[in-house]
């Protein structure tokens, strides 16, 4: 094993607080009930738009309005509403210490990621970092992965693991012929995981960085 990719969201970072503040910020600027705060999680981790179709009922085009109020909130306060896993900064550090190349694909956008790892200090561990246009909200995890992927220069998936914490990231990873180690200490359940096959799954960064140190 040679590459790691990671997710971000409940994977490197705890971001539902400011997601779920800049959901309820978008709500009642629509006008619209805010869900409780278990609807809310759920929309941590998939694409924007699906969420607001999926768990709010919402049309397509209210869902991409709903999006561009969502940011309002997100760009000025909600991205920093946020905080580092315990033990991902020590994980990272000895991966590359070891040998690995690391990159981040994430279904969130691309400048908000940058402005994120760059404010935790995180982007010095990665090779690539790899997310979404602002108005790319169709991309699929799938798509963000293949870029990452070529970004890093894999040539053999066989080479390559993806670590993520819900089920698109599995379904992601499989897409694109590598497997998935699932963490659970984000968002989605051990069900979840494993009900999209993932290869392993672990409950802490501990034994994510153990897991991985054996794999290379």
């Amino acid at each position: 094993m040679k590459y790691v990719l990671f997710d971000l969201d409940g994977t490197l970072t705890e971001s539902a607080p400011g997601i779920m503040n800049s959901l309820r910020y978008a709500f009642r600027k629509l006008g619209e009930s805010v869900p409780d705060d278990a609807t809310l999680k759920k929309f941590v981790g998939p694409p924007l738009i699906e969420s607001f179709m999926r768990f709010s009922g919402f049309s397509e085009k209210k869902a991409v309005e709903a999006v561009d109020v969502y940011r309002e909130y997100f760009a000025e306060k909600g991205l920093f509403e946020n905080s580092v896993y315990d033990g991902i900064s020590g994980c990272l550090g000895r991966l590359r210490g070891a040998g690995y190349f690391l990159g981040v694909a994430t279904s969130k956008p691309q400048v908000f990621c940058e402005r994120i790892l760059r404010h935790f200090g995180l982007t010095e561990y990665f090779d690539v970092i790899k997310g979404i246009p602002l108005d790319g909200e169709d991309m699929t995890k799938a798509e963000v992965i293949a870029q990452a992927l070529s970004a890093l220069g894999v040539e053999k998936k066989s080479d390559a693991v993806m670590v993520g914490d819900r089920d698109y990231d599995v379904v992601g990873a499989g897409q694109n012929g590598i497997d998935c180690i699932g963490v659970l200490y984000g968002y989605g359940s051990a069900e979840e995981l494993e009900r999209a096959g993932a290869a392993h799954i672990v409950k802490d960064a501990a034994e994510l960085t153990e897991l991985l140190l054996k794999l290379r």
